[in-house]
């Protein structure tokens, strides 16, 4: 499998949050070097019925989505995966592990590109699906003029195109922002360290069971997560959301695309997603009534809307949710 380390050793599962049967992880080398970590989980279903390449969003790793990727792989999907560069096994871009950082926004979308032709094509099996969370959603749409012809639909769930219910609002954070990374103060964090925030009043999820698991894998594998953002990190995730929510950006998406969109989402604004969807030729919008923004974390009654909403979208599968001619 190219240039990777194959091993089991790699993920680290729990009692309370196993692994699927199935899988091999290693490192591919990213954009610029970045030592990237991989999964790739294999469904026990013959013949499979495609592969899922799945992205996540800021501040997560692989074990995060442990849950998910079994229940894909119980319809008949493999699960292609990664930490983003700067988190989870992934290389750190700054000398303080804890910064959240990127350097460029196109860094996300050529480490993308590089994981795709490296591990996905060789190794994964047709037809190929992405599926991605928040910030993984907002590097999607960014790529996805350029995906066409290796990704067959997409489902995002809570892109990442502008945010609130933080300390700072969004008006005051896009400028300041942008004049650090412009006066050489991009590599500051903007904001606190809001990993182990309680579950009163979250704004990630309703569900207590999933977010008790998930704050202990923070604990647990605290070399895992990442503090606050850094303001380059902030400007350049800002500037990607604002391009790619202009229709001339949305008019070069072809591929079928649903957006899971949370009406409780506490980071990103329900409206701003759909208002996203209302200039998406290529997408439609599904809204999900008392949602918060993780919806692959949520209770069941919310996470199965989305889950039932892919298995439904994703053409092999049995059921076909088909676009609508008229569809936002």
């Amino acid at each position: 499998m190219s240039e990777n380390q194959i091993s089991h050793d790699i993920l680290r599962p729990t009692p309370e949050n196993p692994a699927p049967d199935n899988y091999s992880a290693g490192y591919f080398t990213g954009h610029r070097g970045v030592k990237i970590r991989y999964g790739l989980f294999r469904s026990d279903i013959v013949p499979a019925r495609g592969t899922i390449v799945l992205i996540q969003g800021r501040n997560e790793f692989i074990e995060k989505y442990f849950e998910t990727i079994r229940h894909l792989n119980a319809m008949g999907l493999w699960v292609a995966t990664y930490d983003l560069r700067g988190q989870g096994g992934s290389d750190r871009l700054k000398k303080d592990a804890r910064k959240g950082h990127v350097r460029r926004f196109s860094d996300y979308e050529k480490d993308l590109e590089i994981f795709l032709k490296q591990v996905v094509l060789p190794d994964a099996r047709l037809p190929f699906f992405l599926v991605a969370h928040s910030t993984g959603a907002l590097i999607a749409l960014s790529a996805a003029p350029r995906l066409s012809n290796r990704i067959s639909r997409m489902a995002l769930a809570s892109p990442y195109v502008g945010f609130h219910g933080q300390p700072a609002s969004e008006k005051f954070a896009r400028p300041l922002a942008r004049l650090m990374s412009w006066t050489g103060f991009g590599g500051v964090q903007l904001g606190g360290d809001r990993r182990l925030i309680p579950f009163e009043g979250n704004g990630l999820t309703g569900d207590r069971k999933r977010f008790e698991r998930n704050l202990e894998l923070y604990r647990s594998f605290e070399d895992l997560t990442v503090g606050a953002p850094t303001a380059r990190w902030v400007h350049e995730t800002l500037k990607a959301a604002s391009r790619v929510s202009l229709q001339s950006h949305l008019m070069e998406i072809t591929i079928p695309t649903l957006i899971l969109a949370p009406v409780l989402d506490g980071v990103v604004p329900y409206r701003l997603q759909e208002n996203l969807s209302r200039n998406f030729r290529a997408g439609q919008l599904i809204p999900v009534t008392g949602g918060r923004h993780e919806l692959f974390q949520e209770k069941d009654i919310y996470r199965a809307q989305a889950m039932d909403a892919i298995e439904t979208f994703m053409p092999g599968l049995d059921g076909g949710l088909e676009m609508s001619e008229t569809a936002a």
